[in-house]
């Protein structure tokens, strides 16, 4: 599977000043994120790609920490992406993990699918087609 999540909670945009990039998780964000590691341990995680946002990377870093594996930031998986997001993930193999943002989502697995924040769908790898959908209650 590829495991597409959103990242957590991160409060209302424009909080972080200009520059909506450097917002941080806020309270249920950061326990949305430490939620992350039990909600996934049946899956065989072997890379977790980012969007370079401060909220997806503070998301991702307690699911690297709990696994040893490395973030890679990749700008593709921006918020507001386009069909660049759409190549990175149709391109990935089984087992990575992919964090992004709610339109980003929404582009990949259509916008009629629900995303909450922090939540996770598990992908068919190259087809995209969703299986299941995951959300830790915290």
């Amino acid at each position: 599977m590829i495991l597409l999540l959103r990242h957590a909670r991160a409060g209302r945009s424009g909080q972080a000043g200009p520059d909506d990039s450097l917002r941080p998780l806020d309270e249920k964000g950061r326990r949305q994120a430490r939620a992350l590691p039990e909600l996934l341990a049946a899956y065989e995680i072997r890379r977790i790609l980012t969007s370079p946002f401060a909220r997806c990377l503070e998301t991702v870093e307690p699911l690297s920490a709990a696994l040893g594996i490395d973030v890679e930031q990749r700008a593709e998986l921006a918020e507001g992406a386009g069909d660049e997001a759409d190549r990175l993930v149709t391109s990935l193999d089984d087992g990575a993990l992919v964090c992004t943002h709610g339109d980003v989502i929404a582009r990949l697995i259509g916008s009629g699918r629900r995303a909450h924040k922090g939540s996770v769908w598990l992908l068919q790898p190259y087809t995209l087609e969703p299986v299941e959908y995951l959300r830790a209650r915290v």
